[in-house]
């Protein structure tokens, strides 16, 4: 806590979307969206996600968050949610790199992968369409050496050609260097600049909110939640988790997306009882 920031006794509550507020087929119900609209009246509750603002700003909307902050792009950037804003929000801060290494490197290894950098305007320059529904916002088709050339806020890879445990393996013998990265729950990975994370976002929320360490709570399901998992004083993996690291980094693991185990964390931590009743 800086010196000119006084303690908010309210909680940092940070929250990922796909897995743990709704399902991978993007359902959200109706307790677990109760739970964090309750959430949000009690404490500063921060969206923390891989999906890019546009994808992101989809789903405040549905929960009616339309204010606070939002950590996007696995902590490349943090935005400012404000209604009054032209477009709702605005860039509090971000993270960006040279992907032209870690490109070269992963494409030694995938040449048939589908690519992607997320750029410093907020859209994405892909190397060919990705599958329906798995990128939302605005892109543009370009060579890979034009990808290449971008200035990134993060790399995006997705193969058709493997499953998701061959391509874990195969991205285990790339030896990415310089960078932060992550596999997602399909054949799926994500590359961030080095020492960007949910984590070190949600550090400087935290700082900047002036809440205590051991005033802060993280709730995630995937391997790009680990170091935010890691961070907060109380933390839980969703019970869907698949990856045992996930689980060893929470504190407790807690019951599935299907069975609404974010709800039921956050009435029971929060003290909001049934937010759905």
């Amino acid at each position: 806590m800086t010196a000119e920031q006084p303690r908010d006794r309210r909680p940092l509550v940070a929250l990922d979307i796909d897995g743990t507020i709704v399902d991978h087929d993007d359902r959200l119900t109706e307790r677990v969206r109760g739970a964090v609209r309750a959430a949000s009246e009690v404490a500063h509750v921060v969206i923390a996600t891989g999906r890019s603002t546009d994808g992101t700003l989809e789903v405040l909307d549905r929960l009616d968050l339309l204010t606070g902050t939002a950590v996007v792009s696995n902590g490349a950037v943090t935005l400012r949610l404000d209604p009054s804003l032209p477009k709702g929000y605005e860039v509090a801060e971000s993270v960006s790199f040279d992907p032209g290494p870690a490109l070269a490197v992963v494409r030694e290894h995938l040449p048939t992968a589908l690519y992607g950098v997320e750029t410093e305007q907020l859209d994405k320059v892909l190397t060919q369409a990705f599958p329906e529904g798995e990128l939302s916002g605005r892109f543009r088709v370009a060579s890979f050496e034009e990808l290449s050339r971008t200035r990134a806020l993060r790399v995006i890879v997705r193969s058709l050609d493997h499953s998701p445990e061959e391509f874990e393996e195969i991205v285990g013998r790339m030896g990415l260097n310089s960078v932060a990265y992550a596999v997602g729950w399909s054949a799926w990975l994500d590359i961030a600049p080095e020492g960007v994370s949910k984590a070190s976002a949600l550090e400087s929320v935290r700082r900047r909110l002036g809440v205590e360490p051991e005033d802060t709570y993280a709730v995630g399901d995937g391997r790009n939640d680990i170091e935010m998992l890691r961070w907060a004083a109380h933390s839980a993996a969703m019970g869907n988790a698949l990856d045992d690291d996930v689980r060893r980094a929470a504190v407790e693991t807690i019951g599935p997306v299907t069975e609404d185990g974010l709800a039921v964390f956050l009435e029971r931590a929060l003290g909001l009882g049934d937010a759905a009743a």
